[in-house]
């Protein structure tokens, strides 16, 4: 069956979560959004692009830092209101340095630091 993007459930601000996760290790890497725009120009060129609610404008990974996402697949949670793409990671993910934007956890009711920088 077709993939139809229509059938993607955006938000009021017409946007979509995006968690990055590495497709060989399973690492979630970052969470970010697309718009219907940036869901097509994913799909259409295999770069990870993002749409930066900061800055109103698209992102496509690792164009200013050199970390780029190449798109392994694109997947749909089953609500359609939430994707995941599976992606290879030149470098780090994070915009601190890190692997993963997930190095920071709740422990014991501490915040601890998992990783430094690369």
């Amino acid at each position: 069956m077709p993939f139809d993007p229509a059938s993607l459930k955006f938000d009021a601000q017409g946007l979509i979560p995006c968690v990055a996760q590495d497709h060989a290790s399973g690492e979630v890497l970052m969470l970010a959004w697309m718009n219907a725009a940036s869901v097509a120009a994913t799909l259409a060129t295999g770069k990870v692009t993002y749409w930066s609610r900061s800055r109103s404008e698209f992102w496509v990974k690792g164009e200013t830092s050199g970390h780029h996402q190449r798109l392994v697949e694109l997947r749909l949670d089953c609500d359609r209101d939430c994707l995941l793409a599976m992606v290879e990671q030149d470098g780090p993910a994070c915009h601190t340095g890190r692997r993963s934007c997930f190095y920071t956890a709740i422990r014991d009711g501490d915040v601890v630091e998992l990783t430094k920088p690369l």
